[in-house]
């Protein structure tokens, strides 16, 4: 026996790089994996049925179970069909990773609106496409009276997490990505579905450009250093563990806390309302370059 025994597990993005990785320690854990890549360059042009294949063939000469999709995540019927092959191929469907993803970097005033369109529909719109199918089917399983223990991994980055110049489509698509993963966990903890995202640092075709000058064969930066977390995040150890974003970077597991409120707390000196007149000197006191005492009455709580 090993850990995912009796999982299925649809990753996307699953022909190269990251994604092969986590096919191949899923399939290693246990696992039967859909591998959905539709083979287009990293900008999300041209295609090939091609590595979606190679990594079925790799997995079955190593004993495990696959089955290759090569449909695009921003197409909402090649998502659903995705779903189905996971139940028509293997009898279930306990798991997605969204993994897939393209990049068309370009500063804000040199971007066009297919650049940011094409971005976007891939991997905002192809993480939220994946998710509802997955947890559609899920759901009416739940109904059925079925037992659910669905889990859902979606990719965020650095980028959308903290920013990065020239990449306004991905780093939004990626920060809204991880409160789709939050809203995902609300909403479907009811049915027994558990959704979390990584944060993987790596050296891939999507990063290469950020990485320029570092190491080809730094370890800390191999695409599989996350695909173990993916994988615990896919088994029911980790099935109370929801709504959570985990940063992997080289040896490091880390948790990512997301936007908080400060403590200070800047109070109206009338009372009632915030008037135009007290807002720089607000302002200038919760960011600490007023002295605390010369801001007028500003209780804390």
């Amino acid at each position: 026996m090993t850990e995912l025994d009796g999982r299925v597990v649809l990753v996307t993005g699953g022909g190269r790089g990251i994604g092969r990785s986590h096919c191949l320690q899923l399939a290693a854990q246990g696992a039967a994996v859909v591998v959905n890549d539709p083979g287009v360059g990293r900008d999300g042009t041209g295609g090939a049925d091609g590595p979606a294949a190679e990594v079925v063939s790799e997995i079955e000469r190593a004993g495990g179970r696959a089955v290759a999709h090569t449909g695009s995540v921003a197409s909402w019927d090649d998502v659903a069909d995705m779903v189905q092959t996971a139940v028509t191929t293997f009898g279930t469907l306990t798991g997605v990773v969204n993994n897939a993803g393209i990049v068309r970097d370009a500063m804000i005033t040199s971007a066009t609106e297919a650049d940011w369109d094409a971005v976007i529909a891939v991997h905002l719109k192809g993480t939220f496409a994946v998710t509802k199918h997955a947890c559609d089917y899920w759901r009416a399983q739940a109904k059925a009276g079925s037992p659910i223990d669905g889990h859902i991994v979606n990719t965020v980055s650095g980028a959308g997490l903290w920013g990065n110049i020239g990449q306004s489509a991905y780093g939004a698509a990626k920060a809204a990505i991880a409160n789709l993963t939050i809203v995902t966990a609300l909403e479907m903890r009811r049915y027994g579905v558990a959704a979390n995202a990584i944060s993987p640092l790596a050296v891939t075709r999507i990063s290469e450009d950020f990485f320029a000058g570092a190491a080809a064969d730094d370890p800390a930066l191999d695409p599989g250093r996350s695909s173990a977390v993916v994988a615990w995040l896919q088994s029911p150890e980790s099935s109370w563990l929801t709504g959570q974003i985990l940063r992997i970077n080289g040896h490091r597991l880390s948790r990512i806390t997301g936007f908080s409120e400060s403590a200070e707390r800047y109070h109206a000196k009338d009372g009632v309302s915030l008037q135009f007149s007290e807002i720089g000197q607000a302002v200038s006191w919760l960011w600490g370059t007023l002295p605390r005492g010369l801001a007028g009455p500003l209780p804390t709580s």
